[in-house]
């Protein structure tokens, strides 16, 4: 059940978090995309990759990943970044953001294929999926969009993970070309979780508290 429920959650705590800090300057969003960014890289590393490179080709496998990273930049084309944080108020749309939308809902049914009952890459979801959901409630609320347009799009971004997982697991044509798809996914998390860690090093400037953080991220993936 963990493995429906933690990502839908995710989004949960990230809608709160801006109900909390409303009104407030926080860089909450900053260091939480630190932490899962490489949280998100390691757990990939350990666990992931390792699983997929079992079952397929090495170069195989390569190629896969490599086609990830290529459909993770075509995605930000049209989501501008918004998987790694970036979602800015004065870039919108006059009406509905359907591209942003589209994107971002491809986006989450994928990585939730990797995510099996006894596999922890939920974990890695859940956390790379709290900031972002977020800062984009952030972008939402300081829009121009009704409560309704608001609701709706962060109850279908909510729910495509576990749909995402439910297919992967219950659907035996998805089941054959399961590993193929996570390497997919392997690559989109690695273009994701390397872009948030070089951009959390502002200006190049060192930052002790995110180097701490970053640190962190990488020890509690190796220990669970």
């Amino acid at each position: 059940m963990k493995q429906y429920l933690l990502p839908f959650l995710a989004v949960v705590i990230g809608v709160f978090l801006v109900l909390i800090f409303k009104n407030k300057k926080s860089n909450y969003t900053k260091f939480l995309l630190s932490f899962s960014g490489a949280f998100l890289l390691a757990l990939t590393l350990f666990d992931l990759l390792p699983e997929v490179y079992q079952h397929l080709d090495a170069k195989q496998t390569g190629l896969f990943i490599m086609l990830g990273i290529l459909l993770q930049i075509l995605l930000e084309f049209f989501s501008k970044g918004a998987e790694h944080g970036h979602v800015h108020v004065h870039e919108q749309e006059d009406g509905f953001p359907w591209v942003l939308f589209i994107s971002l809902c491809i986006h989450s049914f994928l990585e939730g294929f990797p995510i099996h009952q006894h596999n922890d890459m939920v974990y890695g979801v859940l956390i790379h999926k709290i900031p972002i959901a977020a800062l984009i409630t952030t972008y939402l609320f300081e829009s121009k969009f009704t409560t309704k347009q608001i609701v709706g799009f962060l109850v279908i971004f909510a729910i495509m993970t576990p749909m995402g997982t439910l297919v992967s697991n219950t659907v035996p044509f998805v089941g054959e070309y399961l590993f193929f798809i996570n390497a997919i996914v392997i690559g989109i998390f690695f273009h994701i979780s390397t872009v948030i860690l070089f951009e959390s090093n502002e200006n190049h400037r060192f930052n002790l508290t995110k180097l701490i953080l970053i640190a962190l991220g990488i020890l509690v993936a190796y220990l669970i």
